[in-house]
């Protein structure tokens, strides 16, 4: 087994544990001395840094959420001065303003050493080409995965997204052997690849992804590996943290999150009551080495689990599970709650679907209605009707058995439903419009 750093990677729980306090410590009296919005926030919920005394007591500590980012815009949350930053990154603001993350020169490192830790422990290093097809600029996905295999000592293609066929050239004459991106974006150059007349595993030697900023499920893992030989990983991180941090190492059982650079629990997004282990709530990172724009108890909005016992792999940092979705993603169909994560682990168990497939919620009268565009794979794809209704009725009733409420079914012809060089858009929830 491969250790980018392992002083810290091998540490014992307990280790771990005295670390982050030390760390959280530090980072709670900095905080209350030299942030006005931290100071405010402390004293509005009535807690002193000399209340923590413990890793526990950080429940004492007032949550952070993404308005705090906005209501702050641009830079107001900012601990330091400019002449500490090195970099600003900016997400996209889809609703009112957007955010904006600086970072000084030790943010850029930890993150870069965040990132080389994940890569090694999926088996990447100096021998990889690794093509980051993530986007580049004010988004923080490709620098991330660029600096990260750099610090390696991988050959980096900093190609970003977009003109697909020209990306498929470059992993097979580069000889690329590890990709970053999106799972949509992913599949994307898998079809593109293919209507090319070039095998991603027989004519490249592409053997990895690390895929990120979207949900996907174990179903879709298995279908990329069974489709194009390619061992894809999850790896995680929000444009408020860093970017992508933490991913999973070779045994695929959830993403390691070091402990030396977080801090991290699941609540009940309702209650905000603490979830123990194997418990699906929203994730709550505290980030304990941050200068610039410091995070303490962030609410992601992230829905998932922690698994807190030993990995084979030797590392005892703790492990969140594959993200089901977001809060704020879920559907909720006549009081029932639906993650598209869901639909598409449901899909993906039917051999005659592709892999795209869109969810359209509409309203009818006072009932809430939603059907499932999904593609045919070309295999599957026949002139006959009777084959057509057999199948629809099957993944019609797959999916009600799945999530408990009826969902309608369109079967499509590959390639019909459009495809995205970043995030897919997965739901178009008419509801909104009316």
């Amino acid at each position: 087994m491969s250790y980018w750093n392992p002083r810290v990677e091998e540490m014992s729980p307990e280790e771990i544990r005295k670390l982050q306090f030390k760390l959280l410590k530090t980072q709670v009296y900095r905080l209350y001395s030299f942030s006005e919005f931290y100071h405010k926030r402390m004293k509005d919920a009535n807690v002193h840094p000399d209340d923590i005394n413990s890793l526990e007591d950080i429940k004492k500590l007032p949550y952070m959420y993404k308005k705090d980012l906005r209501d702050n815009y641009p830079n107001k949350l900012f601990v330091g001065g400019q002449d500490d930053l090195v970099r600003y990154h900016v997400s996209s603001g889809t609703t009112g303003k957007p955010t904006v993350v600086g970072y000084t020169q030790r943010d850029l490192d930890n993150w870069a050493e965040s990132v080389a830790r994940g890569m090694t422990s999926i088996g990447l290093g100096r021998h990889d080409t690794v093509q980051v097809s993530y986007g580049y600029g004010l988004f923080t996905g490709g620098l991330g995965a660029h600096y990260g295999s750099e610090r390696i000592g991988a050959t980096v293609v900093p190609a970003s997204t977009g003109n697909t066929e020209r990306q498929v050239e470059l992993i097979r004459d580069l000889n690329v052997s590890a990709i970053c991106c999106t799972p949509s974006y992913f599949l994307h150059i898998a079809e593109t690849a293919e209507k090319m007349g070039i095998s991603i595993e027989k004519d490249t030697k592409l053997r990895t992804a690390v895929l990120g900023a979207e949900p996907w499920s174990e179903k879709m893992r298995k279908r990329i590996k069974d489709s194009t030989g390619v061992n894809a990983y999850d790896i995680y991180g929000t444009s408020e943290l860093s970017g992508p941090l933490f991913t999973e190492c070779t045994e695929m059982n959830g993403m390691h999150i070091w402990g030396d650079l977080a801090y991290v629990e699941v609540i009940d997004p309702e209650t905000g009551e603490s979830l123990g282990p194997g418990e699906k709530g929203e994730m709550v990172i505290t980030m304990l080495q941050k200068e610039a724009l410091p995070i303490i108890r962030y609410r992601t909005g992230d829905i998932t689990a922690y698994d807190d016992s030993p990995c084979p792999c030797g590392r005892n940092h703790l492990r969140i599970e594959r993200l089901s979705g977001r809060v704020d993603d879920m559907l909720i169909i006549r009081g029932i709650n639906v993650f598209p994560s869901q639909i598409e682990y449901t899909l993906m168990t039917i051999p005659e679907l592709g892999e795209h497939f869109q969810i359209v919620i509409d309203r009818k009268g006072v009932l809430d209605t939603m059907v499932i565009r999904v593609e045919l794979k070309p295999s599957a794809f026949s002139d006959k009707l009777s084959d057509i209704m057999k199948l629809k009725k099957n993944v019609e009733y797959a999916l009600k058995n799945s999530l408990n409420v009826a969902a309608g079914v369109e079967l499509l012809e590959p390639g019909s439903l459009a495809r995205f060089e970043g995030k897919a858009k997965r739901v178009i929830d008419k509801r909104e419009l009316k």
